[in-house]
């Protein structure tokens, strides 16, 4: 896989480098803020040889604020097919929303916490998953924009069970992992997907199911 990655500190680039590299991915251009980030995929783009994944970080120069979700967004904006995960030190909904209903909202986004990097297996999962046209959103994430509230809009068609394959679903989990993680069969799991997509009004045959049940999720919470 072909990854262009982005972040202004020496050091963590040249951590998840190795991670990328020693897994057989190529990291083709590092970028140290988001505007450098932004020419880089317009030029390679340009060329006929767009990334295969852009990995940012939020919070970059020039404003040091979140720059680097803006330039995701605007990248998102201009190559919507182009998959991206944003890294962060925090954790906040907002970013997420707004990654996630930015233009070219139809899956292959993620966000992930920083700290989440050391643990190599789960963010090669995340990696692979976003690439792959999926959505991820880091559980400490989906823990804290999670509603104490009844739930809102289509959710509350849901049961209590089918909110957690949901909310499970969009830390980017295969029915596999869903069923490990709540003890239940595959056959169960699949059951309460099913009854998610039909109860969100996403009939069998629908593109990207997945991914806009799970922006559907984080629209009303």
């Amino acid at each position: 896989m072909r990854i262009i990655l982005a972040d202004d500190s020496l050091l963590i680039r040249a951590g998840i480098r190795e991670i990328l590299v020693s897994h057989a991915h190529d990291v083709i251009r590092e970028c140290e803020d988001a505007d450098e980030l932004v020419a880089a995929v317009d030029d390679l783009a340009a060329a006929g040889a767009a990334p295969d994944l852009v990995i940012t970080d939020v919070r970059m120069p020039p404003g040091n604020t979140d720059d680097g979700l803006r330039a995701a967004i605007d990248i998102r904006s201009r190559h919507q097919d182009l998959p991206v995960l944003v890294l962060s030190a925090y954790v906040t909904g907002p970013y997420v929303r707004e990654l996630l209903n930015g233009p070219g909202a139809d899956g292959a986004v993620g966000y992930l916490l920083k700290e989440k990097v050391g643990r190599v297996a789960e963010f090669l999962r995340a990696v692979e998953t976003v690439s792959g046209g999926g959505v991820v959103i880091d559980p400490e994430v989906i823990r804290h924009v999670t509603r104490a509230d009844p739930p809102r809009g289509p959710l509350a068609r849901l049961t209590a069970r089918e909110q957690e394959v949901l909310a499970l679903m969009a830390e980017g989990r295969s029915n596999a992992e869903i069923a490990a993680e709540l003890f239940l069969s595959g056959a169960a799991v699949a059951k309460h997907v099913g009854n998610v997509f039909l109860k969100l009004g996403m009939p069998s045959g629908e593109d990207n199911r997945r991914v806009k049940a799970i922006l559907t999720w984080f629209e009303y919470n």
